[in-house]
């Protein structure tokens, strides 16, 4: 079976990776992988060398990244997109068998569809979830629409899924495929973690991602300024490692909030792509994680950390007991912090599986 996997961004391909290495072992499967979006970003970290330090070859770099996060730099990425891939499918529509796309990217939506008018089967990961604070609900539902194949990571997700396409056929209740990294990945020691980040991850530390809320993306700069007035405040008790957030509209503002905070801080540590390893290490070790990212609500669970989610970007998603959420609000969000300090520790329970989704996948296409 001859696989092409679109992966553009560090977030999609650390998803990707357990898979990807199913597909690269097995003799039954001929890989090609597509990098494109902040992959081949210098700003965000230029992660297209991650995938070739894990030894993949990636067959084709796409760039139509547009420098700017304003509603017209998005939109004129969304067609640039379209456009550049579809040459691509062009040259590969008879050397594929099925396409991977995952989550709700809206350039991954525009890679997608270039490839419709060549009918080559897609398979879509994380269908069915909600995220109420964001406008990638209509690409991730667009997705969804487009697939043939849905590999979905909870059986809620699934049914959602179900319900918009009329029929539960090629709907799989397989897991988040993430998890299958924590079976396959040694973590860094504390040690380990501050060898390679200079970061002393044995001090208290909070973990933060904050990504833009593209629904009311004009809000945001109010939410990044209270943001900032509450990690003010938890400093003088936490470092705080902070994850850069995505290429939405409004991101690099975010971005520039964050770095002007971290420059007067000594205690106040910006990253730009940890990489799966480094980013769930950083989980481990940490007290608890504040956001709005996907990881806290999927794979936190499963290191038996707090999440405190902050805002609308990820509500409706499915979410275990360890994720407490919040308005945008200092005093809402530090009276959820004084609720972590007290609580009791978490068992590593996770609602999104037990890490084994690449091996369902694999085994229902190989029944295909």
């Amino acid at each position: 079976m001859k696989v092409c996997v679109l992966t553009s961004s560090r977030a999609d391909y650390g998803i990707y990776r357990p898979l990807l290495r199913k597909f690269k072992e097995d003799d039954f499967f001929e890989l090609s992988i597509i990098a494109f979006g902040t992959h081949l970003s210098p700003v965000h970290g230029y992660t297209l060398n991650q995938i070739e330090k894990d030894g993949f070859i990636v067959d084709e770099c796409v760039e139509s990244l547009i420098l700017g996060d304003s509603a017209e730099a998005i939109s004129t990425a969304l067609g640039l997109t379209i456009t550049k891939f579809s040459g691509i499918w062009a040259k590969k529509q008879k050397s594929t068998d099925i396409i991977f796309c995952l989550g709700d990217r809206y350039e991954m939506l525009s890679a997608v569809l270039a490839s419709v008018p060549f009918n080559i089967p897609i398979a879509h990961i994380h269908g069915g979830e909600t995220t109420l604070g964001a406008i990638d609900n209509k690409f991730r539902h667009s997705l969804t629409q487009l697939a043939q194949y849905h590999f979905v990571s909870t059986q809620g997700h699934a049914d959602k899924v179900t319900e918009m396409l009329g029929t539960d056929e090629r709907v799989y209740n397989v897991g988040a495929l993430s998890l299958d990294n924590l079976l396959s990945i040694k973590l860094l020691s504390k040690r380990e973690f501050y060898e390679k980040y200079q970061i002393n991850i044995e001090k208290p530390t909070i973990l933060f991602t904050f990504h833009p809320e593209t629904v009311s993306f004009e809000r945001n700069e109010t939410y990044i300024q209270e943001i900032i007035e509450t990690l003010k405040i938890l400093k003088e008790e936490y470092q705080i490692i902070i994850t850069m957030p995505n290429a939405d509209t409004m991101g690099y503002m975010i971005r520039d909030y964050l770095q002007k905070f971290a420059k007067e801080n000594d205690n106040i540590f910006t990253i730009e792509s940890f990489g799966t390893l480094g980013y769930f290490s950083a989980i481990q070790h940490c007290r608890f994680l504040l956001g709005n990212t996907s990881s806290g609500i999927i794979e936190a669970a499963s290191f038996g950390k707090y999440v405190i989610n902050i805002g609308d970007r990820q509500k409706g998603r499915d979410s275990g007991k360890n994720v407490l959420n919040s308005d945008i609000q200092k005093d809402k969000i530090l009276k959820r912090v004084n609720e972590i300090q007290k609580a009791e520790a978490l068992t590593k329970t996770n609602i999104y599986g037990d890490g084994t989704a690449s091996e369902k996948i694999i085994k229902i296409l190989k029944n295909e």
